[in-house]
């Protein structure tokens, strides 16, 4: 049986339960199609260890796995998006640490290493593990501001392919995001299609190489 409870404590001041595997894949199929669309764009506001987010990246994986497992440069890349695709706020560093862990994880050593063992790229591991510590956040998605000093403002970096071998990353706020009605409505930010009111990102960057994403911070 999951142990869905850390600690009593934990419960009295957060309201900390975290969901069932057998839940999990309940809601998950709800919008399985989704699930297994490699780009969409998933964010869990109180993602806790990471059941939603390691489910949804694990559906994510099997379908690049499928595609793309006999090309390691097609599947790089794809792998890389689906990772880029998957957001979560935590207001509990414990947590948010083990989610980035549990997701690289899931990644590397469920993926990766088995399809391409020595093979594999510290280029791709590096750019996965900037990913998810830009996209996993420790903060509070009730006053939307991140937990470490100086608490600032969330904000989460759209990843997009662009023209092959390139990541677009723009940044938004997330109180940008909420203020649109349709976004207050899910508890999984997914896409809603091409019509879904988009805010004015806070930066723009220019395109780069998927493996170099981590230069991005340096411009």
């Amino acid at each position: 049986m999951e142990d869905q409870i850390i600690s009593k404590q934990r419960v009295a001041t957060y309201g900390e339960v975290l969901t069932g595997k057998r839940e999990v894949n309940a809601m998950l199929d709800l919008v399985k199609h989704e699930t297994e669309r490699i780009d969409s764009r998933f964010l869990e506001p109180a993602c806790g260890t990471g059941n939603f987010l390691a489910e949804i990246l694990t559906r994510k994986l099997k379908v690049v796995e499928d595609r793309y497992s006999k090309n390691q440069v097609e599947y790089e890349r794809y792998a890389i998006l689906a990772v880029s695709s998957i957001y979560g706020i935590d207001i509990q560093e414990d947590n948010v640490n083990q989610c980035r862990d549990r997701l690289y994880g899931i990644f590397d050593r469920d993926f990766y290493f088995r399809l391409f063992k020595n093979n594999t790229s510290n280029e791709c591991r590096d750019a996965v593990n900037y990913l998810l510590e830009r996209n996993i956040i420790w903060g509070d998605a009730l006053d939307l501001k991140t937990k470490n000093e100086p608490r600032e403002p969330i904000i989460f970096s759209e990843w997009s392919l662009f023209n092959g071998s390139m990541l677009k990353r723009r940044d938004f706020s997330f109180h940008g995001l909420l203020e649109h009605e349709g976004y207050r409505e899910l508890p999984l930010w997914s896409d809603m299609g091409e019509d879904v009111f988009i805010p004015t990102p806070v930066k723009d960057y220019p395109p780069i190489h998927y493996l170099m994403v981590s230069d991005l911070d340096k411009q």
